[in-house]
């Protein structure tokens, strides 16, 4: 039960360890803005975001630690062999994610759920599909070495994978799931404790946990999916990026469209409509039918 402890004390450290820092963090930020106005729009993010930021900080300076203490020693431990020859799986992981959603997006704007955004101009929308790729190219790499490669991964040593897969997935659509809740009137130490379970409001709106949550879950099922029967990461990464450049550029790209049922057709946010959950339904399938074009190694659970 090794890599199970390890992960309860790493996400120990990475939640209260955040919450704890958030505060220090708008401190430092408001105070630097005051001597440098450069800072300004930065100190004025909503306090949710410190948090967030606080947590991303601790969890890839803790990512090492937690690798080496569930044994990992090489980067093929977390499915990232060499390059070479792993394009194919990359570009098709990526096509597979970009259509899957880009799709979604499609039939939404085709049925009048929602339009196209008109009201900018073709420079920011240049600037902000171009950071989404930015964004989808670095986020896909960093979770799914975090979620897949090790949460997953350490849960496979101690479980059957099925059932690792089961709980990784949990725990990644979790972490999506948190809210943005407004900021307190004033910091004080024990802030990021305090909006925790604020942020967890989303899981007592039905209409937000069915089926936003499980749309989550069902992606990060897809993703280690995708990692078992391929039995490295790229795939994951290309099918993770294709999504993340839709979910980063969707609400910026589209509109809301009157008298649209958000809870069929998602919002701005694109995952979180049954609409969304039937086409991660038909993807799951297609992962199901392909036979991996190579033997996986199949890692037994220790006792």
């Amino acid at each position: 039960m090794r890599p199970v402890r390890s992960l309860l004390i790493y996400a120990g450290v990475v939640f209260l360890g955040g919450a704890l820092l958030a505060p220090w963090l708008s401190w430092s930020l408001h105070s630097l803005a005051a001597r440098l106005p450069g800072f300004q729009k930065l100190a004025d993010h909503p306090f949710h975001r410190y948090v967030n930021r606080s947590w991303l900080a601790l969890a890839m300076i803790g990512l090492w630690p937690l690798l080496r203490s569930i044994g990992v020693s090489a980067c093929r431990d977390v499915g990232l062999v060499k390059p070479a020859d792993q394009g194919r799986k990359l570009s098709c992981g990526f096509a597979l994610g970009f259509a899957s959603l880009g799709g979604v997006a499609v039939v939404v704007l085709m049925a009048g759920a929602r339009e196209v955004n008109i009201d900018v101009s073709a420079g920011r929308w240049v600037e902000k599909v171009s950071g989404a790729a930015l964004t989808a190219a670095v986020v896909s790499v960093l979770e799914e070495i975090l979620f897949r490669g090790a949460i997953f991964g350490a849960l496979r040593k101690t479980f059957r994978w099925p059932t690792a897969l089961v709980i990784s997935s949990a725990i990644y659509a979790l972490v999506h799931f948190f809210s943005r809740p407004a900021s307190p009137a004033e910091i004080h130490w024990t802030s990021g404790l305090a909006l925790l379970p604020t942020m967890l409001s989303g899981f007592v709106e039905v209409e937000q946990v069915v089926p936003g949550f499980f749309n989550l879950t069902l992606a990060g099922v897809l993703l280690a999916l995708a990692y078992q029967r391929t039995g490295n990461l790229y795939f994951s990464i290309g099918l993770h990026a294709g999504w993340i450049f839709w979910l980063k550029s969707y609400g910026f790209l589209t509109r809301d469209a009157a008298n649209a049922n958000a809870w069929f057709w998602g919002t701005s946010k694109l995952i979180d409509g049954w609409l969304a959950l039937i086409v991660l339904a038909f993807v799951s399938l297609l992962l199901l039918k392909v036979r991996p074009r190579e033997k996986v190694v199949e890692v037994q659970p220790t006792p």
